[in-house]
């Protein structure tokens, strides 16, 4: 009984150990994407949803836009989501993106399950072995929402993306661009705003928007 326990005890240690050196080496591999650009992907993501709470009003539909760091897209993907409790939609929500049970359910909308069999589908696919950086606008909505779904499901958001995000509108702020909203910003940048006629308002206008604000403050800098 002794040598079982001096045996297990030792391999406690062995794993520990193993722990310890391989957390360090894996970040040592984390090369900045200023020094490796290829290495990385930009998933501009917008989200549509029922309200304005993730622990409680779930999401209605994703738009996600995949580009490499110069802004080049990659492909991208819509998805229509029928949420589990409909009844929670908000009326703010709804004055926004016009969410309607029957509209969905006529409009291709999927369960949330098959949500996220397509999303996690598609981002192996745009990713590869590159790290990808999760980009929105408004940045924490759309995560906090994003996380939500994939959990309630079996996934876990940072399996899927990098720990760092991108938040459009600070890095608009960062040079000097202080419109908070994207019609405001917009006009700010010279871009057609993104559609506010709620019927046409998804998370596919809204994703590719925010990779048209994103090409602009690039082209912006490198101007500067």
């Amino acid at each position: 009984m002794h040598i079982l326990k001096a045996i297990l005890k030792i391999r406690t240690i062995i794993a520990m150990v193993a722990i310890l050196i391989a957390v360090p080496h894996a970040h040592a591999q984390i090369v900045a994407p200023p020094e490796n650009p290829d290495g990385w992907v930009l998933a501009h993501v917008d989200v549509e949803t029922s309200g304005l709470d993730p622990a409680y009003h779930e999401m209605i539909d994703i738009g996600m836009v995949y580009t490499n760091m110069a802004g080049d897209e990659l492909g991208r993907l819509y998805v229509r989501i029928m949420p589990a409790h409909p009844e929670r939609i908000d009326e703010g929500a709804k004055r926004v993106n016009a969410f309607d049970v029957d509209y969905w359910n006529a409009h291709g909308a999927v369960s949330e399950e098959e949500a996220v069999e397509k999303i996690v589908a598609f981002h192996e696919k745009m990713r590869g072995d590159k790290r990808v950086i999760f980009t929105a606008y408004n940045v924490w909505f759309d995560q906090s929402f994003t996380t939500a779904l994939l959990a309630r499901h079996g996934t876990d958001w940072r399996d899927l993306f990098f720990y760092h995000v991108l938040d459009i509108p600070s890095m608009a702020w960062g040079q000097g661009l202080t419109a908070l909203g994207g019609t405001g910003l917009s006009a700010e940048l010279g871009l057609v705003d993104e559609t506010r006629v709620p019927v046409e308002h998804t998370g596919i206008t809204g994703a590719l928007f925010n990779v048209s604000v994103y090409r602009a403050l690039l082209a912006r800098q490198g101007e500067q």
